[in-house]
């Protein structure tokens, strides 16, 4: 039996009658940390917010619009990768999932031999769209900063008859001067134009 690396933590959800009592033996078997307490989809965001799990694992005879709503709250707040064991095998409901945050979907056949790859396959999948969400972040906020040098340099092109190369280096000379970014030093500028 080979340890999976770092040793997750994993949080199990359930929101059937059935016991989950083997797929958390089988966790524990495979060398997962296991978090003593089994979470109602209604408290999964506290829950996830406290214990910060690595992975979460749904149970679900078919996903309730209350626990994909749980895990929307969850993915917005502190988002972690999902997989979710389902009899429900709707693509409509599996769509909806997916768009919750769920990062693997499973249609029965609980299998313990199969846990630790799909695990692996949930948390690649999940990494792979946390850097794209970084970068999607970082492009939004580049954009954000480029319109604000751009009105900035606008205002001193207008107020002060200066051509865009002349405005951009005065910018930057206060800013350089001042030990600023020229993106706050636009800021400023722009606020005080404002009032």
């Amino acid at each position: 039996m080979t340890s999976p690396p770092n040793r997750l933590r994993v949080l199990l959800v359930t929101d059937t009658a059935k016991p989950i009592g083997e797929l958390r033996d089988a966790l524990a078997r495979l060398g997962y940390d296991m978090l003593s307490e089994v979470a109602t989809p209604g408290a999964l965001p506290r829950t996830v917010e406290e214990q910060r799990p690595d992975v979460v694992i749904i149970d679900t005879d078919s996903p309730s619009r209350d626990t994909l709503e749980q895990l929307a709250v969850m993915n917005e707040h502190a988002p972690r990768p999902v997989l979710m064991f389902s009899s429900d095998a709707d693509q409509q409901r599996i769509r909806d999932a997916v768009r919750a945050g769920v990062s693997a979907y499973l249609v029965e056949g609980l299998d313990a031999a199969r846990l630790a790859p799909i695990l692996e396959v949930a948390l690649a999948r999940f990494s792979h769209e946390e850097q794209l969400r970084k970068r999607l972040a970082a492009a939004e906020t580049e954009l954000a900063n480029r319109k604000l040098i751009d009105q900035a340099k606008r205002l001193l092109m207008e107020r002060r008859q200066l051509p865009e190369q002349d405005a951009y280096a005065l910018l930057r000379k206060h800013a350089m001067d001042h030990g600023m970014k020229i993106v706050d030093v636009a800021r400023q500028l722009v606020l005080l134009a404002d009032l």
